[in-house]
């Protein structure tokens, strides 16, 4: 079975694997290369206050969208899709989500040109953003920041830095690209 496209309103499609992460103030201990032993020595702080990314990233192209916001729930996941939906308005948007409890669907309004697709439940190896989450949380073991706008600054200049091959490396999947490609 083919997919057919309304090219009246859509001039592509694309797939994305949507997923949030939550980052913080307080340090996360990571390994550190050192002499033989010599002890690292880290800075660290336990604060509790954290902000969220949100984000969508495409195997097929490298095409990302994310957002920070400070919170999690079904009132912000649908603002996130309105503005995803007017990320590239012209291309219909195939959209890979878990089963969060705030991701429900009752009640929100699903932008036209945005199919959410669920991926089955506890199997967050399905959904490839927690690889992209795991690319970004490497990079910010062992850090310390001093106010959340440090935190917030880093947090954006690390997702500006990814480029969509960075993206697509991370995320490709050969098994998600052929069924993909098989539909089109």
């Amino acid at each position: 079975m083919r997919f057919s496209l309304n090219k009246e309103k859509y001039s592509s499609v694309n797939l994305y694997f949507q997923d949030e992460a939550r980052f913080g103030m307080m340090t996360h201990l990571g390994r550190y290369l050192t002499a033989s032993g010599v002890k690292p020595i880290v800075s660290y702080q336990h604060i509790f206050k954290t902000t969220y990314l949100y984000g969508s990233y495409s195997p097929i192209n490298g095409n990302s969208f994310v957002w920070e916001i400070n919170g999690v729930n079904t009132i912000i996941f649908e603002a996130y899709l309105k503005e995803f939906s007017q990320y590239k308005p012209n291309e219909y948007k195939i959209v890979v989500i878990d089963n969060a409890g705030f991701h429900s669907t009752k009640n929100i309004e699903v932008p036209e040109n945005i199919f959410l697709l669920r991926i089955p439940p506890y199997a967050p190896e399905l959904n490839p953003c927690e690889q992209v989450w795991q690319y970004i949380k490497n990079r910010y073991k062992n850090q310390r920041f001093e106010t959340m706008e440090n935190l917030t600054d880093w947090l954006h200049n690390m997702v500006n830095q990814m480029t969509p091959k960075t993206i697509k490396s991370i995320t490709g999947n050969h098994h998600y690209i052929n069924a993909f490609n098989a539909i089109l």
